[in-house]
């Protein structure tokens, strides 16, 4: 799996040419394919050659490509990343309501548990104090949105009170990293063999990632401390696109959060089936990328 997250910010054509990415532009830049995790097409100006986006495909690098806003709208995603596909759609659709409450209700809790202690990083211990009363209330599916609950004492923690943010840097910055986030935990429910489209919770007919939707809750996290540390008059654009070069640890091991995703993704399928709950492998930690500029075209 690759390690380099690529960002065309300018107008260019890439094109494929011997295992590596050619970036024509005002220079050429090369970029070997198998090295690359994340290739975000920020400019509507790039234009791009079918043989490179089938070997990126092949090499299941992320593809994403932005609006004229430079905001993430639109991820390629191949159509064959796993053998058993159809195998694993069926069941996707028979998985039991028991099994999708419980891992719900699974993966609220430690979406909850992790933004306890981004609060307790930034010293709102009153609000901890309730977010850990909301862990001890969580029901099956969370019938009682103690999710929602959660999320308003967090964020108006965190942002809204905390003076140096405004909202629409923070809400774009925040946007801007979970469009990366969910990119990534869609890739791995395709390369599973499963679809976007059907969710355990999120079941909106206009959003075409509900499952990744709720896949993600619990890492949104990482996101939002990172967006807490940038400055708030900086290019939010250039580190965010790093984040999946964050280090995570999970199941004892440390590893950079996209290997993270697919640990996590392939435990909570196994649950899905299973009904065991323990099948879910949650992380512990995290550290944050240090950002450098590593490959922005």
């Amino acid at each position: 799996m690759g390690f380099r997250t690529v960002v065309v910010k300018n107008r260019a054509k890439l094109d494929y040419k011997l295992n590596y990415l050619v970036c024509r532009a005002d220079k050429e830049t090369r970029v070997f394919i198998p090295e690359i995790s994340v290739l975000i097409v920020e400019s509507t100006g790039v234009s791009i050659t079918s043989a490179l986006l089938s070997e990126l495909i092949k090499n299941k690098v992320k593809v994403i490509f932005c609006d004229e806003k430079h905001i993430p709208h639109s991820q390629l995603i191949g159509l064959y990343d796993n053998f058993h596909s159809s195998k694993n759609v069926l069941k996707q659709i028979e998985w039991e309501n028991k099994a999708k409450q419980s891992v719900w209700q699974n993966i609220v809790y430690h979406k909850i548990l992790n933004q306890s202690k981004v609060l307790f990083k930034y010293g709102f211990i009153e609000e901890v104090q309730m977010l850990l009363e909301y862990l001890s209330n969580i029901t099956l599916n969370d019938s009682t949105n103690r999710e929602g609950h959660a999320a308003k004492v967090y964020f108006n923690a965190l942002f809204n009170n905390a003076g140096r943010r405004i909202p629409s840097f923070y809400n774009s910055a925040l946007n801007y990293g979970y469009a990366i986030l969910l990119s990534a935990f869609c890739r791995e429910i395709t390369a599973s063999g499963y679809i976007t489209q059907l969710g355990i919770w999120h079941s909106n007919e206009f959003n075409h990632y509900n499952l990744a939707s709720d896949l993600m809750e619990s890492f949104r996290v990482i996101v939002d401390e990172m967006v807490l540390d940038l400055d708030d008059k900086c290019n939010f654009k250039i580190p965010m696109a790093n984040i999946l070069n964050a280090k995570v640890r999970i199941c004892g091991k440390t590893m950079f959060l996209d290997n993270a995703i697919e640990v996590y993704t392939k435990g909570i399928f196994n649950a899905l089936e299973t009904g065991d709950i323990s099948s879910i492998k949650n992380f512990e930690s995290y550290e944050l990328p240090i950002y450098e500029n590593d490959c922005d075209v």
